[in-house]
């Protein structure tokens, strides 16, 4: 073991902490949490929706009007969002306590299908990520359009991108200690 051990906790499941999870906010964590993976899903819809209605305006340049548009945002594009917000629908219907296994649940296997349903909520969110790639590469990449038209690509691989980024921040914003902690001693 190359941890001391006097640092050693058997319940670790990493051997080096993240430090970045030790930032201290006070009792506003939760709050931060909430409105940053709340700003994160905003910008991720504004941003594929402002590729949708920029191809839904697109004209054939001024110089060649019977130039006609090559390529349009289609269902296809809409597709990989809509799996990633399925994702963070079926992450967020899970009750964190059930997936930590915490006392009172008493059954194993509720915390055995809550731990599959939320990997198949990250799972998902990883097919919407990967379809997102894939429509990028083979729909506008190898299609060899302008660079005005490969920003609808991108714009779905960032909106995949910041929904995970909003699903992961909303996890562990929702997992930690509530903001309204008693300590009572007498």
């Amino acid at each position: 073991m190359s941890l001391p051990r006097s640092d050693y906790d058997p319940r670790r499941v990493c051997v080096n902490p993240f430090p970045f999870l030790n930032i201290s906010l006070g009792k506003h964590r939760r709050s931060v949490g909430v409105y940053l993976a709340g700003g994160l899903f905003g910008l991720a819809i504004w941003t594929f929706l402002d590729a949708a209605i920029l191809s839904a305006h697109a004209h054939p340049p001024y110089n060649e009007p019977d130039y006609p548009v090559p390529v349009h945002v289609g269902f296809v594009d809409w597709l990989p969002g809509i799996h990633s917000l399925l994702g963070i629908i079926v992450i967020n219907l899970i009750d964190k306590d059930r997936v930590r296994g915490d006392e009172g649940y008493g059954d194993s296997r509720a915390v055995w299908r809550a731990r599959l349903f939320l990997f198949v909520g990250f799972a998902l969110m990883a097919g919407g990520l990967a379809g997102s790639v894939a429509l990028l590469v083979l729909k506008y990449i190898l299609a060899g359009y302008q660079e005005q038209y490969l920003y609808y690509g991108y714009a779905n691989v960032a909106q995949n991108v910041e929904l995970m980024l909003s699903a992961v921040i909303l996890w562990i914003a929702q997992s930690g200690s509530g903001e309204y902690e008693y300590n009572l001693a007498i």
